[in-house]
Parts: C-alpha cells; sequence; structure tokens
C-alpha cells in the first residue's frame, strides 16, 4: 500500500498482512472497522472501486457520517476521471454567474440526497412499535427482571438509531417509542426495587421518558408517565407527590385509559391520607372517565386499564377508608371472573380479599384468600406485592386475633414470603436497574 498512499496527500497508513486481514474482515467479531482513508487505499491497492469493497452488512454498521464522506469522495474521483471536453478556439466562455448558478444546484441536490437517506426503514419502524407493545403485554405475565433486560436492549437500540440520521417523521416516532420504553422500565424498576436507590432509578427512567414526550409534544406519552410518576412516588411515601402527579397527568385528558388509572392512583394516595371523602370522589371521576373514553391505548398491557385493574383501586381505597363489606364484594365479584388477568393485580386483589376478611372476623377465608399469593414464585413477587403483604401483616397485628394460632401462622407465612420476593433477591445479587 505504500505506493498508493503517495498519491494521496496528507493520508499516512502503516499496517502489516495482521491489521489488513483485520480490516477485511470486519464486521465480524475479530474484524476491525477500517476508516474511510483506509477503504479508499484498500480499493486502489485492489484495482476496484469502493462500493465493491462494502456489502450491505458493512453498510448497516457503518457510521452515517462515514457513509457520506465516501459518497463525495466517489463523486470526487469519477468527475476526475471524466476527460475534459475539447473546447474549440472560437468558443465563448462561459459567463461566472451561469457557473454559480449550476454549483449552487449541485450542492442543492447534494443536500437533498443526504436529507432523503435514513437508517431504518418502514418495516423497522412497524417492527419496533410491535416490539414495545409485546414488552408491555409480556410483562403482566411473565418474569419480570428478563422482560426488564428486554426492554434496555429494544431502548439501546432506539437510542443508536436516533444518532445516525432519518427524516423528522422518523426522528419524531423514534422519540417516541424512547419514551415509551423508558416509562416501561421505570414502571418495572419501580415493581422491582430493593430499596430507595432503585426508586432513584426508577425516577432517572421516567425523567428521560418525559423529555421524549415534550421533545414530541406526545399527551398520550405524558400521561402514562405522570401515572408511573405516581406510582413511584406513592411506594416511596411521597402520598402528597403521587397526588400531583396523578392530577397533573389527568388534567391533559388522554383519550385511552390513562385517566382512568390516574384518577385510580389519585384515591389511592387520598385514602392512605384517611381522606375518604376526597378518595371517593377521584374514584367517582375514574368511573366518569371510563364512561367517557374517546380512544384506544397506543401501547396496551401495561400501559392500559382494564375494569378489573380499576377494581383492585377501588377495593384497596374502600378497605383503607373503612368500608370492608364494600371491598369484600368488590373483590370477590372480580375475582369471580374468567382468569387471564396480570398475575400482579390478581395477588394484589387476593391481598385485598384476605385484609377485608380479616377487618369483618373471618381469618379462615383470609389464608384461602392468600394461597394464591405465597405460591407466587420469588421471581414474581413484586414490590408493590411486598408491601401490600406488610400492609395485611399489619391488619392482622391490630386485629382481635392478633393473639390466636392461626394469626401467628399468617404473620410467619407472611415474613417468609417476603424475605424471598424480587426484591430482596435483586438487593442481594450484583447489578444495576439505573441503565
Amino acid at each position: 500500500m505504500d505506493e498508493l498512499v503517495g498519491r494521496r496527500p496528507g493520508v499516512i497508513i502503516a499496517a502489516d498482512a495482521s491489521l489488513v486481514g483485520k480490516w477485511e474482515r470486519w464486521p465480524m467479531q475479530a474484524g476491525r472497522r477500517p476508516s474511510v482513508n483506509v477503504l479508499v487505499v484498500m480499493a486502489e491497492a485492489y484495482g476496484c472501486a469502493v462500493e465493491d469493497l462494502l456489502d450491505f452488512g458493512d453498510r448497516q454498521q457503518m457510521r452515517q457520517a462515514d457513509l457520506q464522506l465516501l459518497q463525495l469522495d466517489t463523486a470526487s474521483r469519477v468527475q476526475e476521471a471524466r476527460p475534459a471536453p475539447a473546447v474549440p478556439r472560437a468558443a465563448v466562455r462561459e459567463p461566472e454567474e451561469t457557473n454559480l448558478v449550476r454549483g449552487a444546484a449541485d450542492e442543492a441536490a447534494a443536500w437533498a440526497q443526504w436529507a432523503e437517506s435514513t437508517n431504518v426503514g418502514e418495516i423497522a419502524m412497524e417492527e419496533l412499535r410491535a416490539n414495545v407493545r409485546a414488552l408491555a403485554r409480556d410483562y403482566l405475565c411473565r418474569d419480570p427482571l428478563e422482560v426488564f433486560t428486554r426492554t434496555r436492549r429494544l431502548r439501546n437500540r432506539v437510542f443508536g438509531l436516533l444518532e445516525g440520521h432519518q427524516p423528522p417523521r422518523q426522528t419524531t416516532e423514534l422519540y417516541l417509542q424512547a419514551g415509551y420504553l423508558c416509562c416501561l422500565q421505570a414502571w418495572i424498576a419501580s415493581d422491582l426495587s430493593p430499596g430507595a436507590d432503585a426508586l432513584d432509578s426508577a425516577e432517572t427512567h421516567a425523567r428521560t421518558s418525559q423529555l421524549c414526550a415534550e421533545l414530541v409534544g406526545d399527551n398520550e406519552l405524558r400521561a402514562w408517565i405522570m401515572s408511573t410518576r405516581s406510582k413511584i412516588a406513592f411506594w416511596d411515601r411521597r402520598t402528597k407527590d403521587a397526588i400531583a402527579f396523578a392530577r397533573r397527568g389527568a388534567e391533559g385528558r388522554p383519550s385511552g385509559t390513562a385517566e382512568v388509572l390516574l384518577w385510580c392512583q389519585e384515591a389511592d394516595a387520598w385514602s392512605r391520607l384517611g381522606a375518604a371523602g376526597e378518595a371517593q370522589a377521584a374514584l367517582a371521576r375514574a368511573e366518569d372517565a371510563r364512561a367517557s373514553l374517546r380512544g384506544e391505548d397506543e401501547v396496551a398491557g401495561l400501559l392500559s386499564c382494564s375494569e378489573f385493574r380499576q377494581v383492585n383501586y377501588s377495593t384497596a381505597v374502600h378497605l383503607r377508608t373503612g368500608r370492608a363489606s364494600k371491598a369484600l364484594e368488590e373483590a370477590s365479584g372480580a375475582l369471580a371472573e374468567p382468569a387471564g388477568h396480570a398475575y400482579g393485580t390478581t395477588a394484589q386483589m387476593h391481598i385485598t380479599l384476605a385484609c377485608a376478611q380479616i377487618a369483618l372476623g373471618e381469618p379462615g377465608g383470609a389464608k384461602e384468600a392468600l394461597g394464591l399469593v405465597l405460591a407466587l414464585p420469588p421471581g414474581q413477587r413484586l414490590a408493590p406485592v411486598a408491601a401490600r403483604m406488610r400492609e395485611f401483616a399489619a391488619i392482622v397485628a391490630q386485629s382481635p386475633l392478633a393473639d390466636s394460632r392461626g394469626a401467628a401462622e399468617l404473620q410467619s407465612a407472611v415474613e417468609e414470603w417476603v424475605l424471598d420476593s424480587a426484591p430482596r433477591r435483586l438487593a442481594l445479587s450484583p447489578g444495576s436497574l439505573s441503565d
């Protein structure tokens, strides 16, 4: 290559056979990415065009800036290779103004070619949307840590695409999907939270998601972010913040079921503060939102509020505001319907049922209601479910049945269950939910 290097002023390339071999093997694992200058020199050495060295896979792995440089270099070499046209001696010199206009047109054409290029096609965008929906759906029934890992992988892929070039319409769509992926990560991270640090990480995911929503001005995504932040604040014992986030999200009047969930979350937070009137008013607004739904959820799955999920919130509110009989009635009716609901929501509904039965002096029914919850595999014992189990234990401890043998057995079972929950396991293992 030394002879060819000399033909390109300012270009110095030192390479032995081993390095050349690595360039030729790229983009395989043992290869090394060649620079633009290296590709040009190699093409001259082999007596071919640079395009002949690159296949479709190579171009997918190359940086957009390098591809543009190669296009400019190719255009320049084609121009240099053209023979100069014979100019008659009597020919009149073309005015400089004409050359200027043509040059400007060529520049516009080159820019248009760049603007039209993209690193992601329509089929890839359709696949991306389908993958986001699949993750939100899978989270309701699959191992949460596995879904979190898949979500992180897809999010990083979208981040990488956004660092490249695509038309504005596709850029907007990529920001939207990145926002939903970060929103999913925030929710899942808080479900797996082993403590305050993980909740801080969940907030980081949520803020990144919120940035994406603001960049594209998407109201549906904003609503789900506010729902996620309300949920994080609720389990972080920042109850007033939970109310504020829920109210901000509902004020945007999203067209899907996000508004239903947001009013449910506000009611849940008010009930924790003992504000029964405000809690019941929020539940009524959730019913109104359900009756006036104007559209479908963009992602669905985790980011949707089914009627079963709504009842889970209303029964918890009834229980906290001294309406144990109403909670028992609604929970029993919902659980009598065909199965197929999210395991986390179903588990919380069973805990509410058990709490109501303890409050009504029926410990036998409480033990039966907790059977499904106690049977959950450790990986599905999420932080909110564990918190609800601790609430159940507190209700048992404060009830007239506290000194009974049955109560002691329930307390012991709950303690063992919590010690082997997903947050506890994650807290004792290496790794982070912050990325």
